[in-house]
Parts: C-alpha cells; sequence; structure tokens
C-alpha cells in the first residue's frame, strides 16, 4: 500500500483485511473442490498480466488474499500502485502451492481489475484538466463494501477524495434546507453540532449562491450550473468560499468547467461508472 495515497484515508489496512475475508469466504465457501484435483504437495508459477493499458492499483489487497488464503506464497512484484502498465505487462509472480494460486486466483484479480479500473478513468479524467488549476473530487457513489478501496484507487490515478461518509464533513442539500428552515440557519446548527467540520452547502441558483455565502459556508456547491453561469459564480465568490461544479459532468463537459476557475469539480462516474482492466493469471 503506497502511503502516498492512503494518508487520508482512515482504517484503510483494517478495511482491507476486512474486504479481502468477505470476498474470500464468498468465493471459496466450505471448500474449493476444483482444486482438490490437485495433488497437496504440488507446487505452480503464476504470472499476472494486464491485457490492456492501465493505471495499476490493489497491490495491499492480494497480498492480504494470499496472507490470509495461505501466507507461504511468495509475491514478486514488476509494477506499483499508481505506475502506468502497457499491455500485456507483467504485474506480479505468484509462487507457490498450486493449490493456493488457483483458490486466490479470483479473489485477488477482482480486486485488481476493479481498481485498476477506477484508477485508469481517474487518471483519463485528472490529464485533461492537468493545464487548470481544478481539483476532481470522487463521491460517494462508490460499490458497496468498497468504499475506501475505491478512495484509494481515485488518489492512484490523481485525482482527490470527497468526504469519506456521512461524517467526516457537512453536504447541506435542499431537503436539509428545507427542514431547517433556510441556508444561514443549516449553516449555524452545522457549525454548532461539529465545529470543525467543513461544510459545504449546495446551491440550484444565484440567490442560493448569495445566501450560502452570507452564511461564511465553506464550499458551495454549484449543482447542475451553466458553464456561463459557473463563470458568473466565480466573479461573485471573488475566493470568499471554495466553489465545486457537480452535474452530469462527462468527457464533453469536464475541460470547459475546470477552465470556469471552480476550485473542485466533483465525478460520481470516478466511481460508479469505471470499468473493469482485461488480467490474465497463465500458470507454469
Amino acid at each position: 500500500m503506497n502511503p502516498i495515497y492512503s494518508k487520508n484515508l482512515p482504517n484503510l489496512a483494517e478495511n482491507i483485511a476486512k474486504s479481502v475475508a468477505i470476498a474470500l469466504a464468498e468465493d471459496i465457501g466450505p471448500g474449493d473442490i476444483t482444486a482438490q484435483l490437485i495433488p497437496t504437495e504440488q507446487t505452480a508459477k503464476a504470472n499476472i498480466i494486464t491485457r490492456e493499458q492501465c493505471i495499476f492499483c490493489g497491490k495491499a489487497w492480494v497480498e492480504e488474499v494470499f496472507r490470509q488464503l495461505d501466507p507461504r506464497v511468495q509475491i514478486i512484484w514488476y509494477v506499483e500502485d499508481g505506475q502506468n502498465a502497457a499491455a500485456n505487462s507483467l504485474l506480479f509472480t505468484l509462487q507457490g502451492s498450486a493449490r493456493s494460486l488457483l483458490t486466490g486466483e479470483r479473489t485477488a484479480l477482482n480486486f485488481v481489475q476493479t481498481l485498476s479500473g477506477t484508477a485508469t478513468i481517474s487518471k483519463q479524467y485528472s490529464d485533461q484538466v492537468a493545464h487548470t488549476g481544478v481539483k476532481l473530487l470522487d463521491t460517494r457513489k462508490t460499490i458497496p463494501g468498497l468504499r475506501t478501496a475505491q478512495k484509494y484507487a481515485v488518489a492512484c490515478g490523481g485525482c482527490h477524495n470527497h468526504r469519506i461518509g456521512l461524517y467526516d464533513a457537512f453536504l447541506i442539500k435542499e431537503n436539509h434546507i428545507a427542514a431547517c428552515g433556510a441556508i444561514e440557519k443549516a449553516v449555524a446548527a452545522a457549525r454548532a453540532i461539529a465545529p470543525g467540520k467543513p461544510v459545504e452547502v449546495e446551491v440550484e441558483n444565484f440567490a442560493e449562491l448569495d445566501q450560502a455565502l452570507a452564511a461564511n459556508a465553506d464550499i458551495i456547491m454549484l449543482d447542475n450550473f451553466s458553464i456561463d453561469d459557473m463563470k458568473k459564480a466565480v466573479a461573485i465568490n471573488a475566493g470568499r468560499a471554495k466553489l465545486e461544479a457537480s452535474g452530469n459532468i462527462n468527457e464533453h463537459t469536464l475541460i470547459p468547467t475546470a477552465e470556469t476557475g471552480v476550485d473542485y469539480i466533483s465525478i460520481g462516474g470516478l466511481t460508479k461508472h469505471c470499468r473493469a482492466v482485461d488480467l490474465s493469471m497463465r500458470v507454469s
């Protein structure tokens, strides 16, 4: 696990251990009956390659799979998290019990293919806006049970993490505002409940933007603002709060949005639309 990418993620090692245990249990169940065809003493070597270019992610998950399954398995690494891997390149080699290699194969590769897919799309997006000062953020639209893992992968791809969950920052939306009675009241209540926690307010028009600025929100999310309206919002804000663009950001609107001068762009597609990387394990 690369500390560069994991420094802002709480309990990552603990989450990895739990995720791997669940994944192994659902795959192996009471036992791998196909692996029993292989003599217990037989050893093997397995090379894992990627069939397509990707940003690799998932080293710690692979290591945890074989730590829990069979700690005698040796892993030789040829790539680190966050590094580019060319198509048909060797990612890592496994050596040990043939039964263990085959039993752990799918679980290990499932983590790598998913997290590398997340890291790869994050890198594609981050490269497109490298000429601006904007930070691309993930969201809570993650695969259930893999929140921390996917947020780690997003960081590997050069993007950034929004709040981890419902506990580490306020995001005051339309329904919260309605329940509290006004943006000012919602922000004041948030400051009282958890002093020091970031307070973000989602706004849908310029009247709400003015109210959020008057309430001294730390971050203001511009929900589905047009490009021209985002430019106007940046001018109105004049650096008083951080501005985050959100809503229907895609490959066509990303660069124009980044060039408006907003501080952040949140993109649910970094985690919810990721496509698994095509991997292969060859045993000898």
